[in-house]
């Protein structure tokens, strides 16, 4: 039994060392160095908006005040997951800079808190602020240029940085492609009918926004990786 714990001891380390050494090719560092709940922000974030997402595609159908209600509480998902998005990078990028720290996390929290009311509002539920719903969204994920460029200009050095930064420029490009199809209707517009059940554009917005967490994810990833190896704000 001593042995077999010790062989599962050393088959996970081994793990844990190939996965770090991926995202940090500077070598093994320190995984106890560094908070872990701005990680876990995001994680719960993009999960409880797909929750509300599923929730509203099952549900939204049932009643007239289910479907107001249901697609409301879609919406705010969404923004919800914008704005834990900005934990992890920020508190990470930012952690030998307490002020600007506060400060972004401060200004897109309230910004999403915003939203977020704006969204429950049923009048903003009604089909013709599709537009205005996708520009809020994107208005949203675009303000994160302002602070990545802060980090670029302060770590402009570091592979980590700017290969992170590469991800993140892929997320925005994956969400406003989704938000074109959001807001476009394509495909069905040109086909009315035939897309309902596969290939409708609120389908392939979705697959969209799962790609776009997953390019963020990385990139949150990396930014860990980095200040992990500078726990103490050598750099």
């Amino acid at each position: 039994m001593l042995v077999s714990r010790n062989g599962h001891k050393n088959l996970r380390d081994s793990n844990v060392t190939h996965t770090t050494s991926f995202l940090n090719p500077q070598g093994e560092v320190n995984y106890e160095t560094i908070p872990k709940w701005p990680w876990l922000v995001f994680l719960t974030g993009a999960m409880t908006c797909l929750i509300c997402s599923s929730m509203s595609h099952l549900f939204a159908c049932h009643s007239r005040r289910f479907n107001l209600f249901f697609w409301r509480l879609d919406y705010a998902g969404i923004s919800l997951m914008i704005v834990c998005s900005f934990f992890a990078p920020i508190y990470y990028a930012f952690s030998c800079h307490t002020n600007w720290r506060l400060f972004y996390l401060s200004s897109i929290s309230i910004l999403g808190l915003l939203a977020i009311f704006a969204l429950l509002s049923p009048a903003l539920s009604a089909p013709r602020f599709r537009s205005f719903r996708a520009a809020l969204f994107l208005t949203m994920g675009f303000s994160g240029v302002i602070p990545a460029s802060h980090v670029l200009y302060l770590h402009k050095d570091h592979p980590n940085v700017v290969i992170a930064l590469g991800y993140e420029l892929a997320m925005a490009v994956l969400y406003a492609t989704g938000a074109g199809f959001y807001v476009s209707r394509i495909p069905e517009r040109w086909k009315p009918g035939a897309f309902d059940i596969a290939g409708h554009s609120h389908q392939i917005f979705h697959v969209f926004v799962v790609l776009g967490a997953l390019a963020h994810s990385v990139a949150s990833l990396l930014i860990m990786d980095f200040r992990r190896a500078s726990p103490s704000c050598a750099f």
